[in-house]
Order: C-alpha cells, then structure tokens, then sequence
C-alpha cells in the first residue's frame, strides 16, 4: 500500500498561501502573524505543528540555518542560502558546482545536499558604511583576506562564545559551549590559521577584527 495522501485542511492552505506571498525565508512567528489577520483563532503551536506536516510531505522545505529559529520555503528546486550574521536575513544561492563525488567515494548514497554561506548583506553593509561587495572570485570566501568560508558549526560556536569577552582560555570556552577542552583546542587552532582568533598570551583567545566582522 502506498502512503495516505496528506489530507489539505484549510489551515493548510492557508499556511501555503501566506507562504507563497512572503518575500524570503519566514520563520513560524512571521508566518503566525500574517495568518492570525485570517484565522484569528489559530494558535502559534498550530502553525508550527503544520509547518511541520508540510514540510514532512516535501510540500515546503524545513531550513536550519547557524543554529538559529527555524523558517520555511516555498521554493522546491534544489538551491542554496546565505544567511547575513547582522540583519538576519536570508537569501537563496545558486551554485551550480557542487559534487556529490566525495562522498560517493566512502560509499554513501547521496540523498541531498546543502551548504550554508553566511556574510554581511549589501543593506547592513550600506547601513554600516561599507561598500557592497562585488563579485571576485580572487577573494570569494574570505573576509579582509583571510578564508572563513569553510567554518564549522564547533567553529561557530567558539566565535559567538569569544563574542563579548576581551578574552578566554580553551577551557572556559569548552564550558560555554558544551564541549570538551581538547575539541575546543582543535577549532582554535583552526580558527587561528584562518585569521579569525589570536592568542596574545598565557593561553588566552579573542577575536580578530575579521572573527568579529562575522559575528
């Protein structure tokens, strides 16, 4: 037997349409807002629960992005995101050069894919008197010059628990992050070489201005 045909309430519907008018990626509370105007009796967790559902039935896709709240896309062909770390918002990301062959190699069947970049928007670089960067391939992945493209998620935890504190060692860093001291020393290390962390002395971390520039 094949699997029951999700059944279109119109809660559903609505969620869908609201979904279809919404410019970018909206997370639940946004999508709750707007469709409370039409069904003021809806509540948030009935939102959430068919968002779910939906997203379930490959009607919409679910995104996770840096850890953050949940949102939601209409848009079912395969792409990818940018997130801005100062305003928040999301884009979508054609990269048209992604290769499922290392991982085919270790025997994996590929199922899908996605890649998550995140930077600064041309809004809040305008709103912070910077220039919009432009397309160059010379310095895509880097900030000021130094290669932060390839971080990690331990890696972005490691940034946003420095964010804040003029410095830290490893192992109050490990405890602010849920990790332990010898996986932190790791993302360190790799941060430090991708220009993002210094340590001035005695096992102390902090930012470097191009570690901030993402947070």
């Amino acid at each position: 037997m094949g699997e029951t045909p999700l059944r279109m309430t119109h809660q559903r519907e609505v969620i869908l349409d609201e979904m279809g008018r919404c410019k970018g990626h909206p997370t639940a509370d946004v999508l709750y807002e707007r469709i409370k105007k039409k069904l003021p009796r809806i509540s948030l967790a009935t939102v959430y629960r068919n968002l779910e559902i939906l997203s379930e039935a490959g009607m919409i896709r679910k995104l996770e992005i840096s850890g953050r709240q949940k949102r939601f896309d209409r848009q079912l062909q395969q792409h990818h995101h940018i997130y801005c770390v100062q305003c928040h918002r999301v884009d979508n990301l054609r990269v048209e050069t992604v290769s499922p062959e290392s991982a085919a190699e270790i025997g994996y069947r590929i199922s899908g894919c996605r890649i998550e970049f995140f930077g600064v928007c041309p809004d809040c670089q305008k709103k912070n008197g910077q220039k919009p960067q432009k397309n160059n391939a010379a310095g895509a992945g880097k900030v000021n010059g130094h290669d932060c493209c390839n971080l990690n998620a331990r890696q972005r935890k490691v940034l946003q628990a420095l964010s804040g504190r003029s410095c830290a060692c490893a192992k109050d860093i490990a405890a602010a992050v849920a990790l332990e001291p010898a996986q932190v020393s790791c993302q360190l290390t790799a941060l430090k070489k991708k220009g993002l962390v210094a340590s001035p002395a005695r096992c102390q971390y902090k930012l470097t201005a191009a570690g901030k520039e993402l947070l």
